[in-house]
């Protein structure tokens, strides 16, 4: 099987692109630079916001699946720069669709990363699929408008599409930890590891959330090829299913490190109070399941991860 992933050299790209060629699939890294992508990926030069890159990505691969992962992934700067974030996530999103349409087979399957953030901050918890999209944030609104755009090109037969809703991927793999410090896990690993000084939490710390192992979230997309219709889009939420307040996620850090978390805490922010995941809909169509997902196991790895890939003092 011939797989296209973009944004194979992030976080959750990286994961997604490893899997698949454990699978033993031919992979194909759509990147800028062609750095940092796993071993047994062959780089494809382009960018997501030209377009011609990207049609030219799509012919010469002519991938039987592409996953669709590059993208601008920060809620509160999309609030700051919402257009960098409608250009990106929309008009790259676009551009695959585009290229897609072109190849005319009507058989190309797209896995879409998506987010929880398109359901906003419903009150009834844990989140199903039947939840109505209510995006608070530029982010989440782009999100949903890719989903939409897939479903629609999905519609004419040109393609198949599942897009997986994800809540909050974490953990880490061998020398590719997450290193985006704007979010909790990746912070708190940086304080413990003695590279940030402390540890700002907003409020009390009892916000809740829910954690899927990065490695977890890579088995899902390789999962919903096997779900992946000609003429069909379906969403799917993909998550742990587990409860995590920011407390626990700094004590399971304490007890794992053995050393106390510098913590300074300031006042709340506006933030949903909990965000679950009802992942039965994907475990009931796959056979998916987050058994990594255990807090332990997903801070373990993102400390084991960092430790792999920072220099001392770094």
């Amino acid at each position: 099987m011939r797989v296209l992933v973009t944004g194979a050299a992030g976080f959750v790209g990286y994961a997604v692109a490893s899997r698949f060629v454990e699978a033993g699939c031919e992979v194909h890294g759509f990147t800028r630079s062609g750095a940092g992508l796993p071993s047994g990926v062959e780089p494809v030069h382009g960018d997501l916001l030209a377009e011609d890159s990207v049609r030219k990505a799509v012919a010469q691969v002519a991938p039987e699946v592409v996953c669709h992962l590059a993208a601008a992934v920060r809620v509160r700067e999309s609030r700051t720069d919402p257009v960098r974030y409608w250009r990106t996530n929309v008009g790259g999103t676009l551009a695959v669709l585009d290229a897609l349409a072109e190849t005319g087979s009507g058989s190309a399957k797209l896995i879409l990363a998506s987010t929880c953030a398109v359901y906003g901050e419903p009150e009834r918890q844990p989140i199903g699929e039947n939840a109505e999209p209510a995006p608070s944030n530029p982010y989440g609104a782009g999100k949903l408008a890719a989903d939409r755009a897939a479903a629609d090109l999905a519609a004419t037969g040109a393609i198949g599409a599942v897009s997986l809703r994800s809540f909050n991927v974490a953990g880490g793999l061998p020398e590719h930890p997450d290193r985006d410090e704007s979010r909790l896990i990746p912070k708190v690993v940086a304080v413990a590891q003695g590279r940030a000084t402390e540890l700002v939490v907003n409020g009390d710390g009892t916000t809740v959330r829910d954690y899927v192992h990065v490695l977890d979230m890579a088995d899902a997309f390789l999962a919903a090829v096997g779900v992946c219709e000609p003429g069909q889009w379906q969403a799917y939420n993909v998550g742990g299913g587990g409860r995590t307040r920011i407390v626990d996620v700094i004590a399971t850090t304490e007890r794992l490190t053995g050393k106390p978390l510098p913590v300074r805490h300031q006042a709340g922010a506006a933030e949903p109070p909990e965000l679950i995941a009802d992942p039965r809909s994907f475990q009931r169509a796959t056979g998916w399941s987050a058994h990594r997902s255990g807090l332990e196991q997903i801070l373990g790895d993102a400390l084991a991860a960092a430790r792999s890939a920072y220099a001392p003092g770094e």
